[in-house]
């Protein structure tokens, strides 16, 4: 069955020429033309123009639609399920707090104050963000400014997810380093690529039962998507070590990663600041990062020097670590001051 453009226009609610317009900028592309030149659409295309609607209704800009409709590769069914899950967590948040303050205002109404936890449990349901961020990083945050939009995307990362848990999927499969990836990637871009905000939503994210419910991320899918973001990499590594080498990798890659998300946000705050590289402040970073990474690569020179080529090598391994190239770069100066410092002292 093929759909007119005008007639596609006034059941979608918006005008004809929009409908040119995503035709111009290759949002949405008819399928055919009818005898007398009239735009056709197709069931296809009619499906498409629904995902269109529900990121532009979130906030969108269409430069931002076309790049996450060329990256998502749900089906309907799944956009609709995610969509389903995330209007239906909305509801319920409005609803709790609707009677929260129905109970609030009846109090109040009989002469009534209510009590301390009444408030507290009202303030908990308002934003949580107001509580971790200041006005000014809100501002910068792509999770509070694009709230609805990446709500849509997240809901259908996290309905994925789970559903590779459901189904017993290894963490080294291809879904699941996929899904990982894509995973860190949009976290990277959602936190303005600062990991200062990913400190702070971590934090928020162990400590905010309405956040956990809100996003339907718990416990188990966050070891799923950190394990298997970690074998995209181990697989990676692989390829450049010895099996000795490997192997005390693997068994001390996840011993202290968690130290890894502070230490970067410090590195981002020395370089904003222009901390020289010979400063003691500069040099004491240096040696924590340097601590980490022999947790996990060892004290040998000829290995470290292969993760390094690896990290030259292989774009994949800067994803999901918040380094920026001016970061990278400052990090590289402070750790050599350190070593030079260091074969001073053996002389």
């Amino acid at each position: 069955m093929l759909i007119q453009v005008g007639l596609l226009a006034k059941r979608a609610g918006i005008t004809v020429r929009t409908l040119h317009h995503y035709e111009q900028t290759g949002l949405l592309l008819p399928s055919a033309r009818s005898a007398a030149g009239y735009r056709l659409y197709t069931l296809a295309d009619v499906q498409r123009l629904h995902r269109i609607q529900v990121l532009a209704k979130a906030g969108l800009e269409l430069a931002e639609i076309k790049e996450v409709l060329d990256r998502d590769t749900r089906s309907m069914q799944e956009l609709l399920t995610a969509q389903i899950t995330l209007l239906d967590k909305q509801m319920r948040s409005i609803h709790r707090l609707r009677e929260q303050l129905i109970v609030l205002h009846g109090e109040l109404a009989a002469g009534a104050e209510p009590d301390l936890e009444s408030w507290l449990q009202t303030l908990e349901l308002m934003t949580m963000y107001d509580r971790w961020f200041s006005k000014e990083e809100l501002q910068e945050l792509p999770f509070v400014q694009q709230g609805d939009a990446l709500a849509v995307i997240w809901a259908g990362l996290v309905a994925e997810a789970q559903g590779l848990i459901d189904n017993q999927v290894d963490v080294a499969d291809p879904r699941a380093t996929d899904l990982a990836t894509r995973w860190m990637t949009q976290l990277e871009q959602d936190t303005a690529g600062k990991p200062e905000f990913l400190t702070r939503l971590n934090d928020m994210h162990s400590v905010e039962p309405h956040m956990r419910e809100q996003t339907g991320i718990n416990a188990e899918i966050m070891d799923f998507i950190t394990r298997a973001f970690a074998e995209s990499k181990l697989a990676i590594w692989a390829r450049y070590l010895t099996p000795e080498e490997m192997a005390f990798t693997r068994a001390h890659y996840f011993d202290r990663m968690m130290e890894w998300p502070p230490l970067v946000a410090k590195l981002h705050q020395a370089c904003r600041d222009g901390l020289a590289a010979e400063s003691e402040q500069a040099q004491a970073l240096a040696e924590q990062w340097l601590m980490l990474f022999q947790s996990y690569a060892g004290t040998s020179p000829v290995t470290q020097q292969k993760f390094r080529e690896a990290m030259q090598q292989e774009p994949h391994l800067m994803k999901g670590t918040w380094m920026t190239p001016a970061v990278l770069a400052w990090l590289q100066q402070a750790i050599g001051t350190m070593m030079q410092r260091r074969i001073s002292e053996i002389r």
